[in-house]
């Protein structure tokens, strides 16, 4: 049995519905869900260079239609992807004691990161958008997330962050060879070797951007924290 049928482990629908709901959660996964979380990440290297670049690149909108706008532009299509691929793992079954090929492996890295990358979504679409929004009354600001980043006072929020990027990068990653193989754009063996590296240049240039972010984010608090003690210690408060 090829590396390729063993690291299927799943029992796929058939027809044209099928086919088609294959096609368009494999589609937003590169287009457009990819192109924007390139861009996000590329803003969020705004922090390295404070707290007004950063704002002004993530957070500042034109109008609040504009973020409205913005916001479904992101969320409509990890909806659609995430019902799509939730699922295919119901139809998964882990094979990885009977296949031990390199693929394979790949192939249930690539259904526990989506577990993860889930996860971890929620978890920073509530502390990004929900929590300051609709508990807080304002945007995002970068004092608090910097400082959340840094303290971890409501939870080891830097471990989250490092963790579901990592997860991210490997999953859009990963999950941009497996769109080439499906659409056809890689058919021989050669050649998805071959798009192997570029799976692997594209995970370690999301990853390098995503913890150049969370390393802005963290120094940044890093700093408002020591200016905050160092003000309280002038005055004489704890």
């Amino acid at each position: 049995m090829s590396a390729t049928t063993a690291a299927s482990g799943t029992t796929m629908d058939k027809g044209p519905s099928a086919f088609f709901k294959t096609r368009l959660g494999s589609f937003l996964a590169v287009f457009p869900l990819s192109i924007w979380t390139v861009n996000h990440l590329w803003n969020n290297l705004a922090s390295l260079r404070g707290a007004e670049a950063w704002e002004s690149a993530v957070t500042h909108h034109s109008s609040p239609v504009a973020e409205v706008l913005g916001a479904l532009v992101a969320l409509a299509p990890i909806l659609i992807h995430t019902v799509w691929g939730l699922a295919r793992l119901g139809q998964w079954r882990p094979n990885i004691g009977s296949y031990s090929y390199y693929g394979n492996v790949k192939f249930i890295l690539q259904r526990l990161s989506a577990v993860g990358v889930l996860l971890f979504l929620a978890a920073h679409i509530y502390l990004a958008w929900i929590k300051p929004h609709v508990f807080e009354g304002h945007g995002e600001e970068f004092e608090d997330i910097a400082k959340e980043m840094f303290t971890s006072a409501d939870g080891p929020t830097l471990i989250v962050y490092l963790l579901g990027t990592l997860g991210v990068s490997y999953h859009l990653a990963n999950g941009l060879q497996t769109w080439a193989m499906g659409w056809g754009v890689v058919g021989s063996r050669e050649a998805v070797k071959k798009f192997e590296w570029v799976s692997l240049t594209t995970f370690a240039l999301l990853l390098a951007m995503s913890w150049g972010a969370i390393y802005g984010l963290y120094t940044g608090g890093r700093e408002i924290v020591a200016k905050e003690r160092a003000a309280a210690a002038a005055t004489g408060h704890p």
